[in-house]
């Protein structure tokens, strides 16, 4: 990944909570010549200090029949917006200012496994739903479908897990801009609707890690 000094997040918590809060993934893995990629959502857990990723796939997806023992990588891309140039403070006094598009990535690198228990592919299934459906006034749990519906579903599907070796980041959040520009974006976000005010409030976070560090 390449991450000017500016962007590099090494904060390994804030990394991993990004991915847990992010939780689709695009998951890549060679294939001879070949890449293959796979859109999943993820479960991002913790084993001792190390996190891994837990996610399942379509039996008819071939990925989980490739070659597992080389490198993968999970690709989390969170929030992301274009910026006005009108919105930095500095334009007015300078012209100086193009524009630019800010993101939030986290890449996990690791080898993948397969989930050969079903045991352990229910604890993932169960797990995953658990996390999204925290908070909901009738959440819905897996046990709530039938079992021999459960069954049927289950074997159409395989779970796959990453042992995650390496974690880096790029948040291009504006970083390095000033005060006066960083809260005029701000404001320019925060006036063009939820996807961009879920910039913002990842850029306030940003510079939070960039002061504390």
């Amino acid at each position: 990944m390449y991450q000017p000094a500016y962007f590099r997040v090494e904060d390994r918590a804030a990394l991993i909570e990004a991915a847990q809060r992010i939780q689709l993934a695009c998951i890549v893995t060679g294939a001879g010549s070949e890449m293959h990629a796979t859109h999943a959502p993820c479960l991002v857990r913790l084993d001792g200090d190390d996190p891994c990723l837990e996610f399942h796939v379509a039996r008819a997806n071939p990925h989980w029949q490739l070659d597992l023992s080389g490198p993968s990588l999970a690709i989390f891309q969170g929030e992301q917006s274009y910026i006005h140039p009108g919105w930095y403070p500095t334009k007015a006094k300078a012209g100086k200012a193009v524009p630019t598009w800010t993101y939030v990535s986290v890449h996990m690198h690791g080898t993948l496994e397969i989930i050969d228990k079903a045991d352990e592919l229910r604890r993932h299934l169960d797990e995953l739903t658990a996390f999204n459906e925290a908070g909901r006034a009738e959440p819905w749990q897996v046990s709530d479908a039938p079992a021999d519906y459960l069954d049927k579903m289950s074997r159409a599907i395989v779970g796959l897990r990453m042992r995650v070796a390496r974690i880096e980041g790029a948040w291009k959040l504006n970083q390095h801009k000033s005060e006066e520009d960083h809260f005029g974006v701000l404001a320019g976000l925060n006036e063009s609707g939820p996807a961009a005010m879920a910039v913002a409030a990842s850029m306030a976070q940003a510079r939070a890690i960039k002061e504390r560090n």
